[in-house]
């Protein structure tokens, strides 16, 4: 895998743990969250991702930070195309322009204040020339109190 490989997995990845905390906009519970990711890569269906996140009561009081994106790019630049909140959704799209060309949507469905289901979906391409789509589902239930 070449350097520009690399660097577009750390920022996608990147990316995608940033966004898989989001939260329930006005009852989103503080504590630890246990995270389920399921990938795809260009039609290919990868292991299943489980994480734990601790979210504060400042991340939940303040989700418009919290839990869009923020690029960290290198040779490229970012910008917001769409940010939507509700009390029971957050869509976003982050679309990035230079050596490659990002376009990166999410959307996160806060069904109680203990859960929520995500779909990021990324499209990646050089001079004109889609070189990956992946689709991350997302699953996400409050399991405690934060350690």
């Amino acid at each position: 895998m070449g350097a520009h490989m690399r660097g577009f997995w750390v920022s996608a990845i990147g990316l995608l743990l940033i966004a898989t905390g989001a939260g329930y906009a006005q009852e989103l519970q503080a504590g630890l969250w246990k995270v389920v990711t399921k990938p795809e890569v260009n039609g290919v269906i990868g292991p299943d991702q489980e994480t734990m996140r601790c979210l504060t009561t400042d991340d939940v009081n303040n989700i418009e930070v919290t839990f869009s994106p923020n690029s960290r790019t290198t040779n490229s630049t970012c910008e917001m195309t769409e940010h939507e909140t509700s009390a029971q959704r957050l869509r976003w799209r982050l679309q990035c322009k230079g050596q490659i060309d990002m376009d990166v949507a999410g959307e996160f469905i806060f069904a109680a204040p203990e859960h929520y289901t995500a779909t990021i979906t990324t499209q990646a391409s050089m001079l004109g020339k889609q070189i990956q789509r992946s689709r991350a589902s997302i699953e996400a239930q409050r399991v405690g109190a934060c350690q």
